[in-house]
């Protein structure tokens, strides 16, 4: 039997994205492109639900100023002004739930939603005022009543709900590992207690960090409630390219960051390849490969600048097969037309630098 051909293995008819010379290192950063091929189309007139961490902010957004048809739920009074609606958590995401970190706090407002779990009767005095444990900062003044707490809650559960049932996509980034619990009920706060508001208290308050199998099953089962309340219901995954403000495990922080990054890096990839009804779009790449030398991030070397937003978000809609529009993303300033800085998001773990220690 004659010897196989040189050129016969399985590496010999791979695309050319498949190399690094021929996919990166000879097009360069700028010319980087095919780095998502989308597993389900998104048309401009789909309705797209959006949460997650901060950065997940930007996609929704993008979306609107795009033509597509961002999904929100829950609006703010009329005549609210801009200003007070982004105060007061809305048009942030698609509802008003605050920063969802964790795919564990995702599936916890889920259940909530659904009627699955009671929301527990847990609430913070702030003076004359209360906050609400779950969205501490989503009240700037705080609440003049549990009722008042209990009834606006009950809308946002209510406006979730319109999100996963009325969405043809639902948008996820993961952005966490690291969270508290309450050690009594298993219930999960966004924020350590005694942050943004509340009262730590060590015999009540557990640091609960999650695994790679904890981060698993809690976006599988986040995933599998939505698809069962709509079979229709399609899921695209992103990883935050926000490093951590702090970390509460007894390592540095830089550490800390890059292995909750890879745990969520891996889950979402995992879910991607493993569900039908799922993809993973490489946002989290686009920001912190070393192909593009960190120049996305500001002097923080922390929050994402506009250009790299606007990056990320014109290879989106360019493997989409919807070009960015130049009239839309650069015809005018970056303030009103383009992507939003870091400065103009809302992250609620942002209070965590407030204590650390000055320099």
């Amino acid at each position: 039997m004659p010897p196989s051909r040189p050129d016969a293995n399985p590496y010999s008819a791979l695309p050319s994205r498949s190399f690094w010379r021929s996919a990166v290192a000879e097009p360069g950063a700028e010319r980087i492109s095919g780095l998502w091929t989308p597993k389900f189309a998104i048309a401009p007139a789909d309705p797209v639900a959006c949460f997650g961490s901060c950065f997940a902010q930007h996609i929704g957004q993008a979306l609107q100023r795009q033509g597509f048809n961002w999904l929100v739920t829950e609006k703010p009074p009329r005549a609210t002004p801009a200003q007070l609606r982004r105060a007061y958590g809305y048009g942030l995401f698609s509802a008003r739930t605050g920063n969802i970190y964790t795919p564990s706090l995702l599936l916890q407002w889920l259940e909530w939603a659904f009627e699955i779990r009671d929301p527990p009767a847990e609430v913070w005095a702030c003076g004359p005022r209360l906050r609400d444990p779950f969205r501490p900062q989503i009240e700037p003044s705080g609440f003049a009543s549990v009722e008042e707490l209990e009834r606006l809650r009950a809308l946002t559960l209510r406006a979730l709900r319109k999100c996963v049932t009325g969405a043809r996509v639902f948008v996820f980034t993961l952005g966490l590992t690291e969270r508290w619990i309450n050690s009594q009920t298993g219930h999960e706060y966004p924020l350590c207690p005694g942050t943004a508001a509340g009262r730590f208290d060590p015999d009540l308050h557990q640091f609960a960090p999650l695994d790679l199998d904890n981060t698993l099953g809690a976006m599988r089962a986040a995933l599998d409630l939505m698809a069962r309340a709509n079979p229709d219901l399609r899921f695209l995954l992103t990883v935050s390219p926000v490093p951590l403000t702090a970390t509460a495990r007894p390592e540095h922080v830089l550490t800390a960051s890059s292995g909750a990054k890879s745990v969520l890096r891996a889950v979402a990839g995992h879910l991607a390849e493993t569900r039908t009804d799922t993809d993973y779009f490489p946002s989290y790449e686009l920001i912190t490969s070393p192909v593009f030398g960190g120049r996305f991030y500001d002097a923080s070397q922390r929050r994402v600048t506009a250009d790299g937003v606007r990056f990320v978000m014109d290879h989106f809609f360019r493997d989409l097969g919807a070009p960015s529009d130049p009239a839309r993303t650069h015809g005018r300033s970056q303030r009103s037309a383009g992507p939003q800085g870091a400065e103009d998001l809302v992250c609620d773990e942002e209070i965590l630098a407030a204590f650390g220690p000055r320099s």
